[in-house]
């Protein structure tokens, strides 16, 4: 269950939150055409049934661009390669792990911000990719600090292609232990299978 109260406390910079009933099964639509769907550690760990929650969502068929954000803490750890290939693999809906509702409301905080541009998350050119948020997300990779990412984004014009890469082709950008590191990030599902 989403806490609005302690979402809302979190968010800062000036966004402007209305609380909404009739958004239908997201959590958030914000100002640049996208929508947010917010899957909490008690979802998780509850069983499954955040899956019909993600599902509905999926099939809503909203215009807006969708983007789900798992809380991925030490309690949901050990099912979030399940949630992972659920939402990113079967479903197809882009995922991003946060921490928890602080987390969420910083990068819908810079969501809001980014308004005047275009959804990051939509592809459109590889020049899109060097947008800060982009930047911010690939640097969420364990191991990946500012200069390794903008050197993946100029050499791979999107995230998919990213998350695709094979460590042989990883290995010249960043060295082995970087490209085992960046590959096992992006398909930790397969490890436990």
């Amino acid at each position: 269950m989403l806490h609005c109260n302690e979402f809302a406390s979190a968010a800062d910079g000036g966004v402007k939150i209305i609380f909404e009933t009739e958004l239908g099964v997201a959590d958030f639509l914000l100002p640049n055409k996208s929508s947010v769907l917010y899957v909490s550690e008690c979802d998780i760990i509850a069983g499954s049934g955040y899956k019909r929650k993600v599902v509905r969502y999926r099939n809503a068929g909203s215009s807006f661009q969708e983007l789900v954000l798992v809380e991925k803490t030490r309690l949901s750890e050990q099912y979030f390669p399940a949630v992972q290939k659920f939402v990113a693999f079967d479903l197809g809906l882009s995922l991003l792990p946060v921490s928890g509702q602080a987390d969420a409301s910083q990068l819908i905080t810079q969501m809001v911000h980014g308004e005047a541009r275009e959804n990051p998350f939509r592809r459109k050119s590889s020049s899109r990719l060097l947008d800060p948020l982009v930047l911010a997300l690939v640097q969420q990779i364990p191991g990946v600090g500012k200069v390794k990412a903008l050197v993946l984004l100029r050499h791979f014009s999107s995230i998919q292609q990213l998350c695709n890469a094979s460590p042989a082709e990883l290995e010249p950008i960043v060295g082995q232990a970087g490209a085992q590191q960046i590959h096992s990030f992006f398909h930790k599902h397969t490890a436990g299978t």
